[in-house]
């Protein structure tokens, strides 16, 4: 079922008493941002709705400051739920081991996202692609529920639209983004605060994993590209899943096209993040690989080795950046 709008979608929430919310693995921003916002609105309903927030993987440390982010579960109680959401995970796969729909039974199950790649696996599926954040799609859900934005709800909805257009500087900011960050300061959300916290601070076990990539960075190519190791991990006594946001960084150098961080994970597992200047699209190739995400910025978690999915990777990654490819 794909709805249209989010009218459907708030008439199944207004009528759940308890809601499962879950985020994506490796959460972002947005993912953080999107799940407490989510959390706040609901709680802005009344007190006949019960939301458990969950997260795959532990919050980041640049986000512990979100309100309420000191109540988001690891893995949900064994319960029944009148509705489960899922926020910001193009594929149930994103979701983790918390994501259990073979428990759900006949329970709705609502998709809220803005990746163009989404499967659109839920039973409700809202997916907007021109959306900046899927924070903004939470404060659009709030319309729909006839919901006040309160401060707590303000600080986590903004902070993923900062996040996830790193600061308003991607290419899909519109006039309706800036409006929707102004009404969410008019609630009490303070950009400057938020952006400093979520955008400038880096704990030096993440500096430290960052020296010991970059000492080992690679430019084939307009491909720009690293590894972090388990070992590396261990080294920078680096707690924290995913690169810290390095294939980000990597993305600035003026010789790339394409930057690419493959990071060894648990379980013989890589996980590899992808950027992509304007007009060249890496969200088909992390499709391809089980993964997804923007154009400008995608990802995915395959089988390794790692030294032979780089092998596998690369190449592909290389066909993709020549001038007959640019958009």
């Amino acid at each position: 079922m794909h709805p249209t709008d989010l009218n459907e979608v708030a008439h199944v929430l207004r009528r759940s008493r308890r809601v499962l919310a879950i985020c994506h693995v490796a959460p972002d921003g947005d993912a953080i941002g999107s799940l407490l916002g989510f959390g706040w609105v609901m709680a802005a309903c009344g007190p006949g709705h019960v939301v458990t927030l969950i997260c795959p993987d532990p919050i980041p440390a640049q986000f512990a400051f979100l309100p309420g982010a000191a109540e988001i579960l690891s893995d949900p109680p064994r319960q029944a739920w009148d509705a489960v959401i899922s926020l910001d995970a193009s594929d149930p796969r994103r979701l983790g081991k918390p994501f259990r729909p073979a428990e759900y039974g006949d329970t709705p199950v609502i998709n809220l996202d803005h990746h163009v790649t989404n499967l659109n696996f839920g039973h409700l599926n809202y997916v907007d692609a021109r959306a900046a954040s899927t924070t903004q799609i939470v404060v659009d859900l709030a319309d729909a529920l006839a919901a006040p934005i309160s401060q707590p709800a303000a600080i986590c909805l903004l902070t993923g639209l900062v996040t996830d257009t790193l600061s308003f500087r991607t290419s899909n900011v519109t006039l309706q983004v800036m409006d929707t960050a102004r009404r969410l300061m008019a609630a009490g959300a303070n950009l400057a605060e938020i952006a400093e916290r979520a955008m400038n601070h880096k704990p030096l076990s993440t500096m430290r994993l960052w020296g010991l990539a970059l000492a080992d960075l690679h430019l084939d190519g307009h491909v720009v590209w690293t590894h972090i190791t388990q070992a590396m991990r261990e080294a920078a006594h680096a707690t924290e899943s995913g690169d810290g946001g390095l294939v980000g960084y990597l993305i600035t150098a003026p010789e790339a096209r394409i930057s690419t961080v493959f990071t060894e994970a648990g379980g013989g597992k890589v996980e590899i993040g992808f950027r992509a200047r304007p007009g060249y699209d890496v969200s088909e190739l992390a499709l391809s690989l089980g993964g997804g995400g923007h154009p400008q910025a995608a990802g995915c978690t395959v089988d390794g080795p790692l030294a032979a999915v780089e092998q596998r990777v690369l190449p592909l990654l290389q066909s993709l950046t020549g001038p007959e490819n640019k958009r």
